[in-house]
């Protein structure tokens, strides 16, 4: 049997790292990718606190405390889904993907740094409209946080998944088209901003079916009322494992 070496190369985590700082910072230069994944969440947090655009119940609660938790879903689904879905898309059209996964790198090591950078976006997201929440008057709890911190893992593994099954089977103007839409239909009526049991109809209970509701619902809990609900937990699971696998086995490099 004979191993394949690379000599010269880094070690894997290195590679990897660079990876991920290069997916990372790739997001955060693009002027239209900002603007989706920070900016537009930012806008959308102060418009739904500071205006009074929608006439729902709020519990009792403030609207900062009410409409924070589903924004911050909301933010998980443009860096996972809609940025990177598009990204990839468009790296797979110029056979950037394909060069990158014949170099020391690897197709696994590309993905890990894919995700990794998803994760470290998704952190500047939280940040950044968190900083702006409790400038606003939200004041979250410590458990609230932990449990969201999970939440917000799962959501980002079931949409990352989404996003290269997406980019990995449709072409790249297709991506661009599908992404935006689907973010667009989920955000007004899959759950994320508005509670599933907010909306009308049939859209109540398939809401909690779609990862961006569970996703919705479980950040809702963790910072209103310091649980993880199970089923929120299930669905994210369920739907990053058959995302992934369809991933896995659907995906095309060129």
């Amino acid at each position: 049997m004979t191993t394949t070496t690379h000599a010269g190369a880094a070690p894997t985590w290195r590679r990897v790292l660079a990876q991920t700082d290069f997916e990372a910072r790739a997001i955060l230069r693009n002027g239209e990718q900002l603007l989706v994944t920070i900016i537009v969440p930012v806008l959308v947090l102060i418009g739904l606190t500071q205006v009074d655009v929608l006439d729902i119940d709020t519990d009792g609660m403030s609207a900062i405390d009410f409409f924070t938790p589903g924004v911050l879903a909301l933010a998980v689904m443009t860096s996972s889904f809609t940025s990177q879905a598009i990204a990839s898309a468009f790296d797979r059209r110029n056979g950037v993907l394909r060069l990158l996964s014949t170099t020391p790198l690897g197709r696994g090591g590309l993905l890990i740094g894919k995700i990794a950078g998803v994760l470290v976006v998704g952190t500047v997201q939280v940040l950044v409209i968190g900083l702006t929440a409790v400038l606003l008057g939200w004041r979250p709890d410590a458990l609230g946080v932990l449990l969201a911190i999970v939440a917000m893992l799962l959501g980002a593994a079931a949409f990352t998944s989404l996003a290269l099954l997406v980019a990995g089977t449709l072409r790249a103007e297709a991506v661009l088209a599908v992404a935006n839409l689907a973010l667009l239909l989920l955000a007004l009526g899959g759950g994320v901003i508005v509670p599933a049991d907010r909306l009308p109809g049939p859209l109540e209970h398939l809401a909690l079916l779609l990862p961006s509701g569970a996703l919705g619902e479980a950040m809702r809990q963790a910072f209103q009322h310091g649980s993880l609900p199970a089923w929120s937990v299930v669905v994210l699971v369920g739907w990053t494992a058959a995302l992934g696998w369809g991933a896995a086995r659907l995906f095309r490099w060129h």
